[in-house]
């Protein structure tokens, strides 16, 4: 996840939006899925970063070593 983006968010609700319109037949849980997507977009910088605290705080960072 990289810093907040409103033009980011917007092209991903345009996506999310072309899908379900050109996709009448979608499966309805699929369409469900993609409808729930689409509402939990964030919609501003202070939510976006509260969801990405709240998935990354219990994270580890894991070194690589290469060539080790």
């Amino acid at each position: 996840m990289g810093p907040y983006s409103e033009a980011k968010q917007l092209q991903r609700a345009e996506a999310i939006g072309f899908l379900l319109k050109a996709n009448p037949q979608l499966d309805p849980v699929y369409k469900a899925m993609w409808e729930n997507k689409l509402r939990a977009l964030s919609q501003n910088e202070e939510e976006y970063n509260r969801r990405v605290v709240g998935i990354f705080k219990d994270k580890k960072r894991e070194v690589v070593e290469w060539g080790q």
